[in-house]
């Protein structure tokens, strides 16, 4: 399926990279791999209308599996190496590190299950008609994902990062702890905070923080944080953020 993209304008709003650099953020992805796809279509068409570029990021936001239907094929593509050309950075996304605790016997993967880790066994051949109720079942689903799950997979996910810098931006999964210093922000914040963090007007005061994991209709800038998260798993919108010197530019897909 090919979508039709949304451009929004350009803002030239506090934060910058260096000149010369682009830099592309996507948000959640959630095994939309026909997103994906059209939005890298997109990305690569915006790119090349940008002759002057000396380097080029691409950054994923994380959430890469779950919800959608195509959780293993996402995975799979981003392997691939999406954009030849493109530094790739690959963040940790909460979904991720409920998997991981799952086959690393952290969690029984009950709560997973019911936000998204379904659709994730189904997408790697592991089907489930009931949820487990004993440890046996737990022991017996761990295994069986274990043995479907790709060792490259694996490796996937435990090599993404937690945050990445670049310039005035700090790249994160799901926000930062008001009043606590970069370098002491704890991956669980950096994955899972959501109100505290959404309700402070300067986040991270002298850095813009770019993130998702919080659902928005269109991708949103509030000046000193800008949420990527536009619910690609159902809402058919994969969105992107685009970064020249002090501009901000947003590119979506839509369905249809």
């Amino acid at each position: 399926m090919f979508g039709r993209w949304f451009k929004g304008k350009s803002n030239a709003r506090p934060g910058s990279v260096s000149p010369g650099l682009a830099v592309y953020a996507v948000g959640d992805i959630h095994g939309r791999l026909d997103l994906l796809e059209d939005l890298l279509r997109c990305i690569r068409e915006d790119a090349g209308r940008h002759t002057g570029d000396t380097e080029r990021v691409l950054i994923f936001l994380g959430d890469y599996i779950d919800r959608g239907p195509a959780s293993r094929g996402v995975v799979d593509r981003l392997l691939e190496g999406p954009l030849d050309g493109f530094t790739t950075i690959r963040l940790m996304g909460n979904h991720e590190e409920a998997l991981l605790s799952f086959l690393d016997s952290i969690s029984d993967g009950l709560d997973w299950l019911t936000f998204g880790g379904l659709e994730t066994l189904l997408s790697y051949g592991v089907p489930l008609r009931t949820l487990p109720n004993t440890g046996q079942q737990v022991s017996e689903l761990r295994q069986a994902l274990a043995e479907a799950v790709p060792k490259a997979h694996l490796d996937f996910f435990r090599r993404c990062v937690f945050r990445h810098s670049i310039g005035d931006y700090v790249f994160v999964h799901a926000g930062v702890r008001p009043g606590v210093a970069l370098e002491k922000q704890t991956t669980s914040d950096l994955m899972w905070i959501r109100d505290d963090f959404l309700r402070v007007r300067v986040p991270l005061p002298g850095r813009v923080v770019v993130h998702g994991h919080t659902i928005v209709d269109l991708p949103q800038d509030r000046t000193h944080r800008i949420n990527l998260d536009t619910g690609a798993f159902i809402s058919g919108r994969l969105s992107c953020l685009a970064l020249r010197g002090e501009e901000r530019r947003f590119i979506s897909t839509l369905d249809g």
